[in-house]
């Protein structure tokens, strides 16, 4: 019997973009309203079919793409998407090889004419790659996957170039990807979990890539015994501790030390470097903890001393999961026979800032590190080639804010006037920035409003995006090419930082008086673009306006309240956003003029504040700095 795919009346809000309480409404008063078909009295389960249909008919569906109605179906009443898309990538492989496929179950084999559509559409590797995207967002029992940036800058750290490159803790294949993207000509990987390890092996596939993603337990049995490759890189789970110690204690991967039970993350350690060739990097992504835990001091100065661990860098909180942590990056090097050990490990301390702006330096300061041997290399607050006698004291320390050379105190000290100075003319200027605003009369009639679905069905805005990541393959870059509005710069108020790069799905240029607002951010968040040329950088919504109809720092400003980011949010909890279900006042456009212009001073009152923030919370470390090094006095004080 075919099963039949169910909604539950939240995932029914969710659909529609309404409330719970509007779905309950809904039940009530249409008689039509389809009746559960599962479930319980409390939480009742509707026939998603019948439900879409009622829904179209009352005008309260808003139009999807054919991959976006697919996913819906595919994952209605299913536990685990990852088993659904992994169904699906097998179809799809098949169907790309002109192979027939395995016996789907009667759920999916219900779908497939849809998935043989959008396959006929974007083509086999095209389709698996847009319920990728949607499978990877934000949202309840999706996996936590390494973000793109860091995967990038942990395959940078690693020099895959066109070498093979392993993950043993593959996950949904984050490095893996980027490692193709870097250029990486085969990609194995080993996952616990099958269906993931599914997934990330069908990314593979679908683009021909050699190299597989097999399942099971690194630690306990490796996939690859034996193998060796030219780049490890992995995100190994944190703080396991029941990872094998019992049957592997005599295991001949321990080279630097048995691990302590406690200490699980030096066995994977010590399991990337069994699987690099010589000379070859590997870069693990570690807990703080495990740079200076007392358990593991003896294991760290025999990596120190045989030269095998070349770096620690330090990352902002907000990396990847756990997010509240500033994790590490440990970058290990399998040391050439009877090559003589370095005399200095790089320590790198990148925990203050944003990981997109800080990944180049980092990159570049690795690179010079690496290009002259045993290099005296320091940047005062960010890097130092600390000699690795001074690192083998009794506690092995390896956290690199502990280890970098202060600024100079008289660098200090002119530092300080000049942020002073900086600080002082912002504040000076917040009060002709502050917009001045009139209350409305109490009786105020509830203002109309338009959602963006219906300007974009008007004609008074067009709709574009958000680009997508586009699969590997193209051209790398030249420098020196249009810069790439990203999410951070969005959010931060910034000017265009990116660089276009084959992850671009499409190049699309903005125009002034274009409207950007990210898809997943913190909050939702519109900025109206003032110069032309950069390009529209992944994961952001488009807007670009019939001037005749809309005025953009008006639409901007409505589209940043509290109550559309609630409107706009697509899951509960998720930090993700569908921008059509945003509410917009309906004005005439000089009145949208006199709010634009309000809004737009409240956007330089708000970049102001911004500024000063940081300007003041810099000009107290500084002061505090330069009291304690004796490069400043206070006013009036004793020589």
């Amino acid at each position: 019997m075919q099963e039949t795919p169910t909604i539950t009346a939240a995932e029914i809000a969710r659909l529609a973009g309404v409330g719970r309480a509007a779905v309950s409404n809904w039940r009530k008063r249409h008689g039509d309203f389809p009746e559960p078909v599962g479930g319980s009295a409390t939480s009742p389960e509707f026939d998603l079919a019948q439900v879409e249909q009622w829904l179209r008919g009352q005008g309260k569906l808003p139009e999807v793409s054919r991959a976006d109605r697919l996913w819906r179906h595919l994952t209605a009443g299913r536990e685990n998407p990852a088993t659904a898309l992994a169904a699906v990538g097998e179809h799809l492989l098949a169907h790309r090889r002109g192979e027939p496929s395995s016996r789907a179950d009667d759920h999916l084999a219900a779908l497939l004419p849809e998935v043989d559509a959008l396959a006929d559409e974007l083509g086999p590797q095209g389709a698996f790659d847009e319920l990728w995207q949607r499978f990877s967002a934000p949202g309840p029992g999706r996996p936590f996957a390494t973000p793109d940036d860091l995967a990038d800058l942990m395959v940078g750290l690693a020099g895959v170039g066109g070498g093979t490159v392993l993950d043993p803790a593959a996950g949904t294949g984050a490095t893996l990807r980027a490692a193709i993207r870097a250029g990486g000509s085969a990609a194995y990987g080993q996952e616990l979990d099958e269906d993931l390890a599914r997934l990330a092996g069908l990314w593979l596939a679908l683009r021909e890539v050699p190299g597989e993603v097999r399942p099971g337990d690194s630690l306990r049995a490796d996939a690859f015994p034996g193998h060796t490759v030219d780049a490890v890189v992995c995100h190994p789970p944190f703080g396991i501790t029941n990872w094998g110690l019992e049957e592997l204690g005599y295991d001949p991967r321990w080279e630097y030390g048995v691990p302590p039970r406690t200490e699980p993350e030096l066995a994977w350690v010590q399991h990337a470097l069994a699987h690099l060739r010589p000379g070859g990097h590997a870069v693990l992504l570690m807990p703080p903890t495990a740079a200076g835990r007392r358990g593991a001091r003896r294991i760290r100065a025999e990596l120190l001393r045989r030269g095998a661990l070349r770096a620690v860098i330090a990352l902002p909180a907000g990396a990847a999961a756990p997010h509240g942590v500033p994790l590490h990056l440990w970058v290990l090097r399998r040391p050439p026979a009877d090559a003589p050990a370095p005399a200095r490990a790089l320590l790198v301390d990148a925990a203050d800032g944003d990981l997109t702006a800080l990944a180049p330096r980092v990159l570049s300061t690795w690179r010079a590190f690496t290009s002259v041997p045993d290099a005296d290399l320091e940047e005062a607050g960010f890097a130092r080639a600390v000699p690795v006698i001074e690192l083998l004291d009794e506690e092995v320390d390896l956290t690199p804010a502990r280890r970098q050379p202060a600024a100079g105190g008289e660098a200090t000290g002119e530092h300080l006037v000049r942020t002073r100075e900086r600080l002082a003319a912002i504040v000076g200027e917040l009060p002709a920035l502050m917009p001045q605003v009139t209350p409305e009369p109490d009786g105020a009639a509830a203002p109309l409003t338009l959602s963006i679905a219906e300007l974009a069905r008007t004609g008074a805005l067009h709709l574009i995006g958000p680009v997508r990541a586009a699969g590997s393959g193209g051209e790398t870059p030249l420098p020196g090419g249009p810069k790439v509005m990203t999410v951070q710069d969005v959010l931060n108020g910034t000017e265009p930082s990116g660089q276009a790069d084959e992850r671009l799905g499409q190049e699309i240029r903005l125009a002034a008086g274009d409207v950007v607002v990210p898809m997943i951010a913190r909050q939702l968040t519109a900025r109206v673009v003032t110069s032309e040329g950069a390009l529209l950088g992944r994961n952001l919504y488009l807007l670009r306006l019939n001037p005749a109809a809309l005025d953009p720092w008006f639409l901007a400003g409505q589209l940043r309240t509290s109550a559309n980011e609630k409107q706009a949010s697509s899951l509960s909890g998720a930090l993700r956003f569908d921008i059509r279900r945003a509410q917009v006042r309906r004005l005439p456009l000089e009145e949208q003029r006199a709010h634009g212009e309000a809004f737009r001073r409240l956007d330089a009152f708000e970049s102001a504040i911004r500024q000063a923030a940081n300007l003041g919370a810099e000009l107290v470390q500084l002061t505090a700095d330069g009291l304690a090094l004796g490069s400043v006095r206070p006013e009036g004080g004793t020589k």
